[in-house]
Parts: C-alpha cells; structure tokens; sequence
C-alpha cells in the first residue's frame, strides 16, 4: 500500500503541463513544465524563443477560473497559480511601459512595445485627439505595409484597417493623407520608432486601466503609468499623482485606499471600491510593483509590504524584479548583433484588426448587433487575448461621467485634462478584446450601456426586445452604473468591519488573558521542575507575589466555593 502510495505521488510530481502563450503578434508559443516549475523558468523560456534580453518590462498574464486576471509570479510554481485544469493559456504583454520606449537598446525590444501600444489603441487604452490618432495610424500603414503604391493600394485603402475601436471617413481619409504625403521612405524600424515617440508623449500610455467606483458612486477607473497613478472619469484625466508623492498604498475588502503627501505637508487619502475583492488585491498589487519599479533606485531596497492594519487580517506582497534605473543600466552593457525581426506583415490577427480586412462599425445589421446579450462585466473579464485588465470608456463631453466628489478626492482645483475630443472617442466598447466575427456587435451592445447616444432605430429595437433580454441587459447596467445606495452600501461595510476589529481585539485580548491564567496555575500548582520553571520560582519577585497575593486569593476563592457549595446543598 505505502509503495503503491510513493509511486503514485513521484508520477504526480514528474507529470508534465501543457502550457499556451499567445504572444503580441497573436502566435502562439506552446511548451510544456513540471509540475514545480517556477514562472521564472516559463518567463526565460518565452524570452529565449523571442531572443529577448530587454525583458525586465514584460509578464505573463493569466485568468484563473473565477475570471479575474493575474500577472505571474516568477518566484511562485505556475501550476499552483493558475488554479485552472491544463492546459494552460496565458499572454505575453508589457508589464511595465518604458519611460521613453525610444531610447530602448534594441529593437526587437522596441518592436514588441510597439505591438503592445499598437494593441492599446485598438482597444482604447490609449486615447488621444483626431490629430494625434491619425499621425499614430499612419505610422502604423507605413510600418506595415510601406510607402503608399497607387498600383497596389486603391482609393479608400486605408478603410480596410482598423486601427481604433471606431473611426470616421473623414479620419480615414486623414489617415491615408499622411501616409502618402509625409511618411514616405520610412522602413518598418522608423515607423515604429517614431510611433514609439507620438504615443509617449499621450497623457494615456502605459495605462492599464481597473474599474473601480469612488465614494460618490461615479464608475472610474484607476491606472498605474510609468510616471504615476492615474484617475480617469469618461474622456477626462481627473487625477495624476507623481510616484513620490505615493506613501501608501492598502485595500481592505473591496476598498482600496491611496495615501498621497503633496506640498505644504498636505496629506490626502483617495478611496476606491472595486468590484470584487479578488480585482482590489490585484490593484493593490500592481501599483506595489508599479512603484517600486519606477520610484526606487536599486532593487535591494525593495521591501515586503503588508495591506493589514493592526486587526485586519491582510496580504503580504514583495516585488521580485530589477527596478527601471537598474534595467536601463545593463540595457547599456548589451553587446551583440541585432536580432533578426519576423514582423508580423498583413497576417490575419484575432485580435488586432488593424492587420485584417473586416468591415467598419458601420457595416454591421443593427438586429445582429441587439442580437448579442452577454454580461459585459463577465465578458470584459473572461476575454484571455486582452492585454490589460479593461479598456477605458470614453465617452464625448456630453456623456462624460459626474465630476469628483468630495471625501477622499483632491482639491477640487485640480486640472481636468481632456485627453480625446468628441471626433475621436475611442473604447465605446467596455469589452478587453473583440473577437472574432462578434468583435463589433459586442462594442455596440457595450456602447450602449455605457450610455452612449445611440440611433432612434437602435432605441426602438431596444424597446422591442424580449423581456428576459431587457432583465439581462438591466442587470448588466445595475452592475456597471452608479447605484442610488452605493454610498450607504459602503457605509456600511465600513461600520460592518470596524465592528469586526472590535471583536477580534476582544477575542485575542481573552485568549492571552486565558493563556497567562494557565501559565500562572502551571507554575504556582504543579510539580513539574524543570528549568524553566525552577528559574521562575527562585525569583524575589515571583515568591513575594506567590505569598502575598496568589495564596491569599486562593483561599478567598476557596471559601466561597465552599459556601456556594454548602448553600445548594441545604437547598
């Protein structure tokens, strides 16, 4: 029996996992590990079949079975972190944006940012103004398909791409204008670095936005960037805090809470409410890393961070990498030949349509859009090929959502920056990544529960549908918008936890009071002689209390039981 035990368990330890990573380009890399291999081990793998040495910006991102989204611990077994039955499918993203992608040492590095940034404006992570969006989609024609070919590309050439969630013929137009006139002789290396520097300088890059709400109820969302923490309502920035103005950073529950010390010894704590505790702790642990890999100078100064406060059972996290300074350090010491590049060219995409030719928003039945009901937050979760936790929704001025409230916000005279015009909204869709043939009804369906004006004819259709449709759809909106009660609701969680600290000081305070009381009567009734407790009854201290105050009090004890006793026996 025990041998039949042992040599089940060593094939157990031996068996081997399938492992899929769908890479930027949307290949795939498939291996397989042990089942103790590290994600560090699965990390190197990756980076060795991308002849990457720049890898400290990248990760590994994974859904588990509860569709929340995670980043894989390198100093962790993949097996116990997936929590999934294999085989196993994770992607390859940018973790951490460079500060400047242009002054990267390589370019296979710089390429694969630029696919990550690519991914970005595609799925409204990146917003910017008409003007902008055209210049950055230009580039992107020029880097892949080169100069412009009367022959080979006909007029309206450039509405078979898709480089944005929606987009105008006008903007179409404004797209192929450049890239005829001004971007050409430019090789794909050129394109792409000059793509690098537009999208740099976006009030939007390298946000990876989470949806959360603030104390007023108003759906936000709150991103972690190379140069601080961002706090973005509709198409509007309404918060950026520098990495050293960040003093901490903890969550509770759903509650993640942002300690900021600004000037003149001004102190403000910002309050969020994720949706779920799971997404909390999976906010709190990217701006962790986030701010110990752009704020600290050397990675020895990195410390374990622990969200509890002193009754609060909390998380302890410890960010295992290389900092920014130190990365940029030895990125300076590489000394090879470039890499060869295989650039991903007009291959058909899953998830990039800037690469395919699918039609435009436009070009879709309205009753096959309203056909789609789905959970949009069960779809903005469960959608592996994304990059980033949810798009930010943009929406025109008219539909942005309410200003910042008061209690945990900053001052009110903070500047509002507006990061998309109305000609430009990109990310109606609240979904991560289109897929597919139902990429775009899933937009519009998202579009318009995110408020989104929408046609008369799309109204009536609405008004048409099936109750149970209208049900869904209304729970879909209860989930997303700002509840009545949601202020009330956090109250009281709020009351509801303090009430559990109070018990827990009482319960704990009990136990130690419980655990001396036995220790007193062990040491003052026992025979047990040991050294320990010989030490402790040789002491002055301990036979002054012994005869002065605990056989007094012993026998005070006894005569009353002994009376209460008498007394029930008379009785």
């Amino acid at each position: 029996m025990l041998s039949r035990w042992m040599s089940g368990s060593s094939r157990n330890l031996d068996r081997e996992y399938n492992c899929t990573v769908r890479l930027l380009d949307d290949s795939e890399y498939t291996c397989t590990i042990q089942r103790d291999a590290k994600g560090q081990y699965l990390f190197d793998l990756l980076c060795h079949h991308l002849n990457l040495l720049e890898k400290d910006y990248f990760g590994i991102r994974f859904v588990d079975p509860d569709k929340q989204r995670h980043w894989l611990e390198f100093t962790k077994s993949v097996v116990k972190q997936m929590r999934a039955q294999p085989p196993f499918t994770m992607c390859f993203r940018v973790k951490f944006y460079p500060t400047d992608p242009a002054a990267l040492k390589e370019e296979i590095t710089r390429y694969l940012v630029f696919l990550q940034i690519k991914r970005d404006l595609y799925h409204g992570r990146l917003l910017c103004k008409t003007s902008d969006a055209a210049l950055l989609a230009a580039y992107i024609l020029q880097a892949e398909i080169g100069d412009y070919d009367p022959g080979k590309h006909p007029e309206g050439y450039s509405s078979k791409f898709q480089f944005f969630p929606k987009h105008s013929e006008k903007l179409e137009r404004k797209i192929a204008e450049i890239h005829k006139s001004e971007l050409s002789g430019q090789t794909p290396a050129t394109s792409e670095l000059n793509f690098l520097r537009k999208a740099q300088t976006l009030e939007t890059y390298g946000v990876d936005p989470h949806p959360c709400k603030d104390v007023s109820g108003n759906a936000a969302f709150l991103a972690f960037t190379p140069f601080g923490f961002v706090v973005l309502q509709g198409n509007k920035r309404v918060h950026f805090i520098k990495w050293n103005e960040v003093t901490k950073m903890k969550f509770e529950g759903k509650t993640f809470y942002l300690y900021v010390s600004q000037k003149e010894e001004k102190k403000i704590v910002l309050t969020y409410f994720a949706p779920t505790p799971e997404a909390c702790k999976h906010l709190w642990k990217c701006g962790i890393e986030n701010q110990a890999f752009y704020k600290l100078e050397k990675s020895s100064q990195v410390r374990t961070v622990s969200s509890s406060n002193l009754f609060f059972k909390g998380s302890r996290f410890r960010y295992s990498g290389r900092v920014a300074k130190e990365v940029m350090e030895s990125s300076a010491k590489i000394k090879r030949e470039p890499p060869e590049i295989h650039r991903a060219g007009l291959v058909p995409s899953r998830s990039c349509p800037s690469i395919t030719h699918g039609p435009r928003l436009s070009s879709v039945p309205r009753t096959r859009r309203r056909a789609v009901h789905i959970s949009i937050m069960e779809g903005l979760e469960s959608l592996r090929d994304s990059a980033h936790s949810t798009p930010v929704r943009s929406a025109s001025h008219g539909d942005a959502f309410a200003a910042p409230g008061r209690g945990g916000r900053a001052d009110s005279s903070e500047r509002v920056a507006i990061i998309a015009d109305e000609n430009y909204s990109p990310a109606d869709s609240v979904l991560p990544t289109p897929v597919a043939e139902h990429s775009l009804e899933l937009m519009l369906l998202s579009r318009q529960a995110n408020g989104a004006p929408c046609s008369i004819e799309e109204e009536k259709e609405s008004e048409a549908g099936t109750p149970a449709a209208e049900a869904e759809e209304a729970g879909e909106l209860r989930a997303l918008c700002p509840s009545a009660g949601g202020l009330g609701a956090a109250q009281a969680e709020q009351v509801n936890k303090f009430v559990l600290s109070v018990l827990r000081l009482l319960l704990v305070t009990v136990g130690l009071l419980f655990v001396l009381l036995l220790l007193l009567i062990v040491l003052t009734e026992s025979d047990l002689d040991t050294a320990f407790f010989r030490d402790i009854r040789q002491t002055p201290e301990f036979e002054q209390f012994h005869y002065q105050y605990f056989c007094p009090l012993r026998r005070w004890f006894a005569c009353k039981v002994r009376a209460v006793v008498s007394l029930l026996i008379d009785t």
